[in-house]
C-alpha cells in the first residue's frame, strides 16, 4: 500500500480546492479511507472518511464545506473542500484502514487516527485571510 495525497496549495479565504488520494496497490474501494489534518502546533484531527460501503463521516468543524467522494476507477479518494477558512490551515492527509470490506462501525470508528493502518505522506494546504 502506498498512498499519496496531492492537491494542496495556497488559496483565499472562500475558495475551494480538491485533494486527492490515490493508491497503488489495493483498491480503495474495498477499504475505509480517512483524511486527517494537523495544523501547526495542533493534534492531528479527523476530517472525514468514507467506508467501503460508500457511507461518510465528518467532522463537526468541515461539515457542509467538505465532501468525501471516491472514484473506483480510478482507485482514488477525493476530498472537496469549499468555503475555505483560514482556520482550515493544515497539512492533509489521507489514511486507510486495512480492514478488507469491513462492515460500518460508525463514526466513533473512521474518526479515530488509529483505525487506520497506512498513511500517505500530506499535503499542505494554507488558507490566506
Amino acid at each position: 500500500v502506498q498512498l499519496q495525497a496531492s492537491g494542496g496549495g495556497l488559496v483565499q479565504a472562500g475558495d475551494s480546492l480538491l485533494l486527492s488520494c490515490t493508491n497503488s496497490g489495493r483498491n480503495l474501494f474495498n477499504y475505509g479511507v480517512g483524511w486527517f489534518r494537523q495544523a501547526p502546533g495542533k493534534e492531528l484531527e479527523f476530517a472525514a472518511a468514507i467506508t467501503p460501503g460508500a457511507s461518510t463521516y465528518y467532522a463537526d468543524s468541515v461539515k457542509g464545506r467538505f465532501t468525501i467522494s471516491r472514484d473506483n476507477n480510478k482507485n482514488t479518494v477525493y476530498l472537496q473542500m469549499s468555503s475555505l477558512k483560514p482556520g482550515d490551515t493544515a497539512v492533509y492527509y489521507c489514511a486507510m484502514d486495512a480492514t478488507f470490506r469491513a462492515t460500518n462501525r460508525g463514526a466513533g470508528y473512521y474518526s479515530r487516527r488509529t483505525t487506520y493502518d497506512y498513511w500517505g505522506q500530506g499535503t499542505q494546504v494554507t488558507v490566506s485571510s
